[in-house]
């Protein structure tokens, strides 16, 4: 060999070194660049109904179970990990019911159930997960190699008329609380509730309760909330608002999911919209007449499948629905349906008024993304689509956190 070619291939040498480098330190596809990407930023879901799982005795949470399984549920502490998820929101949810004294104190009950099951998770499984009530406790969290567990409230119904009782869950963790659900209450009007066909807003009890949510340092959440409902908790708030699980009407117009006109009042106000994981406020389905009237024959049999507290009547409900889905397949929004609505969110209001409220174990019905071990596929369609690392990490909850301090400090002051 030449003096020359020698002289040559050492002066490619600290070439061929960086480029050694760089490929080591370059993700080699789209699922390792979003794993990476997951492990610098903190993610969460606001919304979940898996906390009345966490009261069945043949289930476990620190379990993994098989998602193709009935009654696998769609989160699980090993399946959280697998999906690339740090913190979610357990929701205690309350059906409605009778606005009596009664109803209260049986919502009341049922709420608490809910609030201890997430403290008892907790307990029991403190080596994978710990309960946090604010953005740092999360982070410290992280930085540990935990799970994080809030706590929220889905239906102000549990408050009754008692607004002593926002304090006391306040007390027991809970950091948020959806003000309605899918009726009428006595905090708010319904968007899925028009029995009674005019929209009466929020009452005066409820900008009572906003303004004790605002006084605590308690997220106002008005997903379920009717459009008047939503702009007037717009405008009796002190603090921004959150919408823990909605979508895009734009989108997909649904009752359930917000406006153009409503998404830029949010972002006005300093709040956020999480987007809901559930197939029917993703993409409208096309009509099946057959499958219409056999889910409309088991409703009026057993009434919402959410508001059944009898296990075993519940279980023989999900059993028909089962049956249903089999014979009546329905075409399942696909993640690239999803994130069709995060685009559209930037569009009309920028990149920092949106985030993830998944629903799980209240909905799903995603291609790709049918429980929490597929969310890491969330952040592949926002690498493919061309999202900085940064308009990721606020979309997966820069952007929730923000409102949660801002709200948190507010209340301070």
């Amino acid at each position: 060999m030449t003096h020359r070619r020698i002289s040559v291939l050492l002066s490619l040498v600290p070439v061929l070194i960086l480029f050694a480098c760089h490929v080591a330190k370059t993700p080699p596809n789209v699922e390792a660049k979003a794993r990476e990407l997951h492990k610098k930023i903190l993610t969460v879901d606001t919304h979940c109904d898996t906390a009345f799982s966490l009261l069945r005795t043949d289930w476990k949470i620190g379990d993994r179970h098989d998602p193709a399984q009935r009654n696998s549920g769609k989160i699980d502490l090993p399946r959280m990990k697998e999906g690339g998820l740090d913190a979610e929101f357990f929701a205690a949810f309350v059906g409605q019911g009778p606005l009596t004294v009664e109803g209260y104190a049986r919502a009341k009950d049922n709420a608490l159930r809910a609030v201890e099951a997430v403290h008892k998770m907790t307990e029991e499984y403190s080596s994978t997960i710990g309960l946090a009530v604010d953005p740092a406790g999360a982070w410290r969290l992280k930085k540990e190699g935990k799970l994080t567990a809030f706590i929220g409230m889905e239906n102000g119904y549990p408050i009754g008329r008692d607004l002593s009782l926002v304090k006391f869950f306040y007390d027991k963790g809970v950091r948020y609380i959806t003000l309605c659900h899918t009726s009428d209450n006595d905090i708010c009007d319904s968007s899925t509730d028009r029995r009674n066909p005019e929209d009466k807003g929020l009452s005066d009890f409820g900008r009572q309760v906003v303004a004790e949510c605002n006084r605590l340092g308690m997220l106002v959440d008005i997903s379920h909330a009717s459009d008047k409902s939503f702009f007037d908790v717009l405008a009796a708030s002190k603090a921004p608002i959150i919408a823990s699980h909605s979508s895009a009407r734009a989108v997909c117009d649904n009752p359930r999911n917000l406006t153009d006109d409503q998404l830029r009042a949010l972002a006005k106000n300093g709040g956020v919209i999480q987007i809901c994981f559930l197939g029917a406020y993703v993409k409208t389905p096309p009509v099946i007449p057959e499958r219409e009237q056999a889910i409309k024959e088991m409703e009026a049999k057993y009434g919402s499948l959410r508001d059944l507290r009898d296990e075993s009547l519940r279980q023989k409900a999900m059993a028909e629905r089962d049956a249903i889905n089999q014979k009546y397949p329905q075409a399942q929004p696909t993640v690239k349906d999803l994130v069709d609505h995060i685009d559209h969110v930037k569009k009309v209001v920028g990149i920092d008024y949106v985030g993830i409220g998944t629903d799980f174990d209240g909905g799903g019905g995603i291609a790709g993304c049918d429980d929490v071990s597929g969310m890491i596929h969330v952040t592949e369609e926002l690498i493919r689509r061309g999202y900085t690392d940064g308009e990721i990490a606020k979309i997966w909850g820069g952007n929730f956190f923000r409102v949660f301090d801002k709200v948190i400090a507010l209340a301070e002051k």
